[in-house]
């Protein structure tokens, strides 16, 4: 990590719950910790995270409690985006104060076709409104889902207007062109993050800083040796073999299939919960999970 920006990888940590469905603190101490010691950063409140399916105050408990709990804020890049102005100022302000080193920052999603005027002039709130020059803004790219995209040309207009806080962007469209176009257009400082560890090595060889990834929840440090070791020979096996994992969960529900394999690690089904609408995987789902993940000599050590 470094001290003023991220790079390296991140994981967009999985929020475990309890039997009545509301957080469950203890064990995402737990899973933060391994994943610290993997090498690996956490991007909390992600999409995996199910991070709209959390409330304000729930996002701010969260984090007061992993920091109480001894996790390095330096090493939290929370997701703060929401639809709601006043929302996103609110948790931006309280990761800030907490000592995190960024946010993770989701455009405001609910109204399609919005322009590029009134995007800007929703991050332009966010940051006076917080006006604090530690607010460290990563874009969150993310079209497949939140249907509203991050342009070039408005990430050119708010690095130029608030080059302090503006420090980079998580590409999860898919398109290595968009991530291509991101890294050359070489803007002072900004960071550059694959949405996927299958990217990560075209990313680092650009110029980019890292990947924030989903399965970054369950295969932490095989992604982190292939970011420590991108430019050396044995980079294009590193990045095979990370691909094969990646397929491997891809063919499954994402998020509760990283809860299952993490239940499954951990010998602690209460790992399996998820929040509506999401759903937990069936049982022929977790066999087959299973049975593939031990056909791919797949682990999580240490867990």
């Amino acid at each position: 990590m470094s001290t003023k920006r991220f790079s390296g990888v991140l994981a967009p940590v999985i929020t475990p719950f309890h039997a009545d469905l509301n957080p469950d603190y203890d064990r995402l101490l737990a899973h933060c910790r391994w994943l610290l010691n993997k090498g690996v950063g956490l991007a909390v409140f992600g999409t995996n995270s199910e991070a709209n399916s959390l409330s304000l105050s729930e996002k701010k408990q969260l984090l007061d409690k992993l920091v109480e709990g001894g996790i390095d804020p330096m090493t939290v890049m929370p997701g703060t985006g929401s639809c709601a102005l006043s929302e996103c100022v609110d948790l931006t302000k309280h990761a800030v104060n907490l000592g995190c080193a960024g946010a993770l920052m989701l455009p405001p999603f609910y109204y399609k076709g919005v322009s590029d005027d009134g995007l800007y002039a929703f991050y332009s709130e966010v940051i006076q409104r917080v006006a604090n020059t530690d607010l460290k803004i990563y874009l969150y790219h993310i079209p497949p889902i939140s249907q509203v995209p991050i342009s070039l040309d408005l990430i050119d207009r708010l690095v130029n207007a608030y080059p302090e806080n503006i420090a980079g962007i998580k590409d999860s469209s898919g398109d290595w062109e968009n991530t291509l176009a991101l890294n050359e257009a070489a803007w002072p400082d900004f960071r550059v993050f694959c949405g996927s560890e299958s990217f990560l090595l075209q990313n680092m060889t650009h110029g980019g800083a890292g990947c924030i990834s989903a399965t970054a929840n369950v295969n932490p440090a095989a992604i982190r040796n292939l970011y420590d070791n991108w430019n050396t020979e044995q980079a294009e096996q590193l990045q095979a073999q990370l691909d094969q994992v990646r397929a491997l969960f891809q063919r499954f529900p994402m998020i509760p299939a990283l809860k299952a394999a993490t239940a499954h690690f951990a010998n602690d089904k209460d790992w399996l919960r998820v929040r509506p609408p999401i759903i937990e995987m069936g049982s022929s789902q977790l066999q087959q999970l299973v049975k593939e993940m031990n056909s791919a000599s797949f682990s999580m050590p240490g867990l």
